[in-house]
Protein backbone atom coordinates (compact mmCIF):
# COMPACT_ATOMS: atom_id res chain seq x y z
CA UNK A 1 0.00 0.00 0.00
CA UNK A 2 2.80 2.36 1.04
CA UNK A 3 4.63 1.52 -2.42
CA UNK A 4 1.72 2.61 -4.46
CA UNK A 5 1.46 5.64 -2.58
CA UNK A 6 5.04 6.62 -3.61
CA UNK A 7 4.72 5.41 -6.89
CA UNK A 8 1.70 7.52 -7.27
CA UNK A 9 3.40 10.80 -6.20
CA UNK A 10 6.29 9.90 -8.41
CA UNK A 11 4.23 9.75 -11.45
CA UNK A 12 2.34 13.00 -10.42
CA UNK A 13 5.64 14.92 -10.41
CA UNK A 14 6.64 13.05 -13.24
CA UNK A 15 3.75 14.76 -14.91
CA UNK A 16 4.64 17.63 -13.43
CA UNK A 17 7.83 17.86 -14.92
CA UNK A 18 7.07 16.95 -18.29
CA UNK A 19 3.93 19.81 -18.59
CA UNK A 20 5.61 22.41 -16.78
CA UNK A 21 9.86 22.09 -17.30
CA UNK A 22 11.91 24.27 -15.60
CA UNK A 23 12.99 27.46 -17.48
CA UNK A 24 16.42 26.86 -17.06
CA UNK A 25 17.75 30.50 -18.27
CA UNK A 26 14.46 32.34 -16.24
CA UNK A 27 17.30 33.73 -13.72
CA UNK A 28 20.68 34.04 -15.65
CA UNK A 29 20.76 33.81 -19.72
CA UNK A 30 24.04 34.21 -21.32
CA UNK A 31 23.12 36.39 -24.58
CA UNK A 32 25.76 37.26 -27.00
CA UNK A 33 24.60 39.89 -29.30
CA UNK A 34 26.82 39.72 -32.68
CA UNK A 35 26.96 42.74 -35.04
CA UNK A 36 28.04 42.27 -38.70
CA UNK A 37 29.51 45.46 -39.14
CA UNK A 38 30.51 48.58 -36.97
CA UNK A 39 27.51 50.52 -38.32
CA UNK A 40 25.73 53.33 -36.46
CA UNK A 41 22.68 51.22 -37.46
CA UNK A 42 24.00 48.07 -36.08
CA UNK A 43 25.66 49.68 -32.84
CA UNK A 44 21.81 51.33 -31.98
CA UNK A 45 20.05 48.54 -32.87
CA UNK A 46 22.61 46.87 -29.58
CA UNK A 47 22.30 49.34 -27.53
CA UNK A 48 18.12 49.63 -27.64
CA UNK A 49 18.17 46.23 -27.58
CA UNK A 50 20.32 46.08 -24.15
CA UNK A 51 18.29 48.66 -22.50
CA UNK A 52 15.26 47.15 -22.82
CA UNK A 53 16.06 43.72 -21.62
CA UNK A 54 15.05 42.28 -18.09
CA UNK A 55 18.19 43.06 -15.30
CA UNK A 56 18.24 38.99 -15.53
CA UNK A 57 19.72 38.71 -18.51
CA UNK A 58 23.47 38.47 -19.00
CA UNK A 59 24.13 40.37 -22.71
CA UNK A 60 27.74 40.78 -24.20
CA UNK A 61 27.73 42.25 -27.42
CA UNK A 62 30.56 41.29 -29.62
CA UNK A 63 31.70 43.43 -32.84
CA UNK A 64 33.45 40.83 -34.77
CA UNK A 65 31.30 38.33 -36.73
CA UNK A 66 34.48 35.88 -37.42
CA UNK A 67 35.30 35.08 -33.22
CA UNK A 68 31.45 34.29 -32.55
CA UNK A 69 32.82 30.73 -31.82
CA UNK A 70 35.71 31.85 -29.60
CA UNK A 71 33.31 33.16 -27.02
CA UNK A 72 32.19 31.98 -23.47
CA UNK A 73 29.42 29.86 -23.12
CA UNK A 74 26.30 31.34 -24.28
CA UNK A 75 22.33 30.49 -24.76
CA UNK A 76 21.31 32.38 -27.09
CA UNK A 77 22.62 34.16 -29.85
CA UNK A 78 21.16 37.32 -31.67
CA UNK A 79 23.00 38.19 -34.62
CA UNK A 80 22.40 41.86 -36.19
CA UNK A 81 22.81 41.98 -40.08
CA UNK A 82 23.44 38.87 -42.62
CA UNK A 83 27.58 38.30 -41.68
CA UNK A 84 26.74 38.32 -38.21
CA UNK A 85 23.46 35.70 -38.58
CA UNK A 86 25.57 33.42 -41.44
CA UNK A 87 28.55 32.92 -38.66
CA UNK A 88 26.38 32.76 -35.73
CA UNK A 89 24.63 29.56 -37.48
CA UNK A 90 27.20 28.29 -39.41
CA UNK A 91 30.28 28.46 -36.64
CA UNK A 92 28.20 27.45 -33.21
CA UNK A 93 25.58 25.11 -32.37
CA UNK A 94 23.04 27.69 -30.04
CA UNK A 95 20.44 29.28 -31.11
CA UNK A 96 20.25 32.32 -32.77
CA UNK A 97 17.53 35.25 -33.42
CA UNK A 98 18.46 36.65 -36.51
CA UNK A 99 17.60 40.80 -36.81
CA UNK A 100 18.23 43.25 -39.25
CA UNK A 101 17.26 41.19 -42.23
CA UNK A 102 14.51 41.29 -45.16
CA UNK A 103 12.81 38.00 -45.40
CA UNK A 104 14.39 37.35 -49.06
CA UNK A 105 17.65 37.65 -46.91
CA UNK A 106 16.74 34.71 -44.57
CA UNK A 107 15.47 32.32 -46.53
CA UNK A 108 18.61 32.80 -48.52
CA UNK A 109 20.15 32.49 -45.01
CA UNK A 110 18.86 29.05 -44.72
CA UNK A 111 19.73 28.22 -48.31
CA UNK A 112 23.40 28.68 -47.31
CA UNK A 113 23.58 26.77 -44.46
CA UNK A 114 23.07 23.40 -44.42
CA UNK A 115 20.66 21.79 -42.14
CA UNK A 116 22.85 19.27 -40.77
CA UNK A 117 25.68 21.77 -39.95
CA UNK A 118 23.74 25.08 -38.70
CA UNK A 119 22.31 25.65 -35.28
CA UNK A 120 19.42 23.57 -34.15
CA UNK A 121 17.33 26.50 -33.71
CA UNK A 122 16.85 29.55 -35.45
CA UNK A 123 14.57 32.57 -35.84
CA UNK A 124 13.81 35.83 -37.01
CA UNK A 125 11.14 38.95 -37.00
CA UNK A 126 12.07 40.33 -40.56
CA UNK A 127 13.22 43.74 -40.88
CA UNK A 128 10.60 44.44 -44.41
CA UNK A 129 7.02 44.71 -44.00
CA UNK A 130 4.51 42.10 -45.32
CA UNK A 131 3.10 42.57 -49.02
CA UNK A 132 -0.47 43.33 -47.32
CA UNK A 133 0.80 45.80 -45.51
CA UNK A 134 2.44 47.77 -47.78
CA UNK A 135 -0.39 47.77 -50.34
CA UNK A 136 -2.48 49.33 -47.54
CA UNK A 137 -0.29 51.56 -47.01
CA UNK A 138 -0.41 53.35 -50.37
CA UNK A 139 -4.04 52.84 -50.98
CA UNK A 140 -4.12 54.91 -47.77
CA UNK A 141 -1.92 57.52 -48.87
CA UNK A 142 -2.96 57.81 -52.85
CA UNK A 143 -6.14 55.92 -53.70
CA UNK A 144 -6.25 56.99 -56.85
CA UNK A 145 -2.87 55.55 -57.66
CA UNK A 146 -4.36 52.00 -58.69
CA UNK A 147 -1.06 51.02 -61.48
CA UNK A 148 2.06 49.90 -59.07
CA UNK A 149 5.81 49.70 -60.58
CA UNK A 150 8.14 47.20 -59.45
CA UNK A 151 11.73 46.75 -60.30
CA UNK A 152 13.24 43.12 -59.24
CA UNK A 153 16.15 40.75 -59.67
CA UNK A 154 17.31 37.29 -59.25
CA UNK A 155 17.66 38.19 -55.50
CA UNK A 156 14.03 38.85 -54.81
CA UNK A 157 12.18 36.82 -57.58
CA UNK A 158 10.87 34.35 -55.32
CA UNK A 159 9.10 36.60 -52.83
CA UNK A 160 6.71 38.36 -55.48
CA UNK A 161 4.26 34.95 -56.81
CA UNK A 162 2.42 36.47 -53.14
CA UNK A 163 2.70 39.94 -53.98
CA UNK A 164 0.39 39.80 -57.11
CA UNK A 165 -2.13 37.71 -55.62
CA UNK A 166 -2.31 40.43 -52.81
CA UNK A 167 -2.42 42.87 -55.57
CA UNK A 168 -5.13 40.84 -57.54
CA UNK A 169 -7.36 40.82 -54.41
CA UNK A 170 -7.40 44.85 -54.44
CA UNK A 171 -8.05 44.87 -58.16
CA UNK A 172 -4.44 46.59 -58.96
CA UNK A 173 -2.11 46.47 -61.35
CA UNK A 174 1.47 45.68 -61.41
CA UNK A 175 3.83 46.82 -63.40
CA UNK A 176 7.12 44.72 -62.56
CA UNK A 177 9.93 44.27 -64.88
CA UNK A 178 13.13 42.34 -63.70
CA UNK A 179 16.34 44.50 -64.10
CA UNK A 180 18.42 41.79 -65.52
CA UNK A 181 22.09 43.58 -65.59
CA UNK A 182 23.40 46.46 -63.90
CA UNK A 183 23.85 48.45 -67.39
CA UNK A 184 19.68 47.92 -68.07
CA UNK A 185 19.03 49.20 -64.59
CA UNK A 186 18.01 52.87 -65.82
CA UNK A 187 15.75 51.57 -69.43
CA UNK A 188 14.35 49.09 -67.11
CA UNK A 189 13.22 52.19 -64.84
CA UNK A 190 12.05 54.23 -67.72
CA UNK A 191 9.58 51.50 -69.36
CA UNK A 192 7.92 51.23 -65.83
CA UNK A 193 7.89 54.36 -64.81
CA UNK A 194 6.20 55.15 -68.90
CA UNK A 195 3.04 52.59 -67.35
CA UNK A 196 3.23 53.12 -63.89
CA UNK A 197 1.21 55.62 -61.04
CA UNK A 198 3.95 54.97 -58.21
CA UNK A 199 7.06 52.93 -57.60
CA UNK A 200 7.58 50.70 -54.73
CA UNK A 201 10.70 49.85 -53.84
CA UNK A 202 11.96 46.35 -52.58
CA UNK A 203 14.54 44.97 -49.92
CA UNK A 204 16.55 44.56 -53.16
CA UNK A 205 20.64 45.50 -52.71
CA UNK A 206 21.55 45.09 -56.65
CA UNK A 207 18.85 47.87 -57.48
CA UNK A 208 18.26 49.88 -54.60
CA UNK A 209 22.23 50.60 -53.19
CA UNK A 210 24.18 53.95 -52.24
CA UNK A 211 25.50 54.09 -55.98
CA UNK A 212 21.62 53.96 -57.73
CA UNK A 213 18.91 55.46 -55.02
CA UNK A 214 19.67 59.20 -55.88
CA UNK A 215 19.39 58.65 -59.68
CA UNK A 216 16.27 56.08 -58.91
CA UNK A 217 14.36 59.17 -56.96
CA UNK A 218 15.75 61.80 -59.55
CA UNK A 219 13.89 59.86 -62.23
CA UNK A 220 10.46 59.32 -60.27
CA UNK A 221 10.70 62.96 -59.34
CA UNK A 222 10.89 64.23 -63.55
CA UNK A 223 8.24 61.58 -64.44
CA UNK A 224 6.20 62.55 -61.99
CA UNK A 225 5.71 59.46 -60.00
CA UNK A 226 5.46 59.05 -56.30
CA UNK A 227 8.24 56.68 -55.24
CA UNK A 228 7.50 54.49 -51.94
CA UNK A 229 10.23 54.03 -49.96
CA UNK A 230 11.80 51.30 -47.28
CA UNK A 231 12.28 53.96 -44.38
CA UNK A 232 12.98 57.34 -42.98
CA UNK A 233 16.22 57.23 -45.12
CA UNK A 234 14.60 57.13 -48.04
CA UNK A 235 11.97 59.22 -46.74
CA UNK A 236 14.48 62.26 -46.13
CA UNK A 237 16.48 61.57 -49.48
CA UNK A 238 12.91 62.23 -51.36
CA UNK A 239 10.15 58.82 -50.99
CA UNK A 240 6.82 60.43 -50.80
CA UNK A 241 6.43 58.53 -47.97
CA UNK A 242 7.77 54.55 -46.46
CA UNK A 243 6.10 52.26 -43.64
CA UNK A 244 8.69 50.72 -41.77
CA UNK A 245 9.68 49.51 -38.11
CA UNK A 246 12.03 51.36 -36.31
CA UNK A 247 14.72 50.18 -34.11
CA UNK A 248 12.96 50.30 -30.97
CA UNK A 249 9.65 48.69 -32.71
CA UNK A 250 11.89 45.68 -33.37
CA UNK A 251 13.96 45.26 -30.21
CA UNK A 252 10.85 45.26 -28.09
CA UNK A 253 9.69 42.33 -30.21
CA UNK A 254 12.95 40.68 -30.16
CA UNK A 255 12.87 41.09 -25.99
CA UNK A 256 9.68 39.03 -26.11
CA UNK A 257 11.38 36.90 -28.02
CA UNK A 258 14.33 36.81 -25.56
CA UNK A 259 11.77 36.43 -22.71
CA UNK A 260 9.93 33.21 -24.65
CA UNK A 261 13.11 31.65 -24.91
CA UNK A 262 14.04 32.07 -21.37
CA UNK A 263 11.19 30.84 -20.04
CA UNK A 264 10.78 27.46 -21.82
CA UNK A 265 14.04 26.94 -24.74
CA UNK A 266 11.71 28.10 -27.54
CA UNK A 267 11.53 30.72 -30.13
CA UNK A 268 8.85 31.98 -31.84
CA UNK A 269 8.21 31.22 -35.56
CA UNK A 270 9.80 33.62 -38.27
CA UNK A 271 7.39 36.74 -37.96
CA UNK A 272 6.90 40.13 -39.55
CA UNK A 273 6.83 43.12 -36.92
CA UNK A 274 3.99 43.82 -35.65
CA UNK A 275 4.12 47.61 -35.69
CA UNK A 276 5.28 50.00 -37.63
CA UNK A 277 6.01 53.37 -38.77
CA UNK A 278 4.30 55.86 -40.77
CA UNK A 279 6.40 58.62 -42.43
CA UNK A 280 5.48 61.07 -45.07
CA UNK A 281 7.25 63.80 -47.29
CA UNK A 282 4.77 66.68 -47.57
CA UNK A 283 6.95 68.49 -49.44
CA UNK A 284 7.79 65.61 -52.09
CA UNK A 285 4.09 65.60 -52.18
CA UNK A 286 3.32 69.35 -52.78
CA UNK A 287 5.88 69.59 -55.48
CA UNK A 288 4.00 66.76 -57.17
CA UNK A 289 1.01 68.51 -56.50
CA UNK A 290 0.08 65.45 -54.59
CA UNK A 291 -2.41 65.95 -51.00
CA UNK A 292 -1.25 63.33 -47.98
CA UNK A 293 -3.45 63.08 -44.86
CA UNK A 294 -1.56 62.90 -41.59
CA UNK A 295 0.25 59.81 -40.64
CA UNK A 296 -2.35 59.21 -37.60
CA UNK A 297 -5.15 59.50 -40.67
CA UNK A 298 -3.28 57.15 -42.80
CA UNK A 299 -2.93 54.47 -40.32
CA UNK A 300 -6.47 54.82 -39.26
CA UNK A 301 -7.09 54.39 -42.32
CA UNK A 302 -5.14 51.15 -42.96
CA UNK A 303 -6.59 49.84 -39.57
CA UNK A 304 -10.39 50.25 -41.21
CA UNK A 305 -8.98 48.37 -43.97
CA UNK A 306 -7.79 45.50 -41.84
CA UNK A 307 -10.99 44.98 -39.67
CA UNK A 308 -12.70 44.66 -43.48
CA UNK A 309 -14.83 48.30 -42.86
CA UNK A 310 -15.09 49.84 -45.85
Amino acid sequence: MRFNRLRSVVLVLGCIFIFNPIPCWADNLRLLVVLSYDLPAYQSFANTLTKNLPESVQATVLHNPEKVAEQPQTDLIVSVGMRASLSAVSQTKVPVFVVMIPKVSYEQLLVQSPKQSRAPLISTVYLDQPWERQLNFIQAILPEHRRIGLLYSAQTLADLTLLRKQAAKLDISLIDKRVLSEDKLFSTLYDVLDSSDILLSLPDTTIYNSTSIRNILLSCYRSGIPFIGLSQTYVNAGAIGAVFSSQQQLSEQVVEAIRLFARNGNLPKPEYSHDFTISLNPEVARSLDIKLSSPGIVRSIMSSVNRGIP
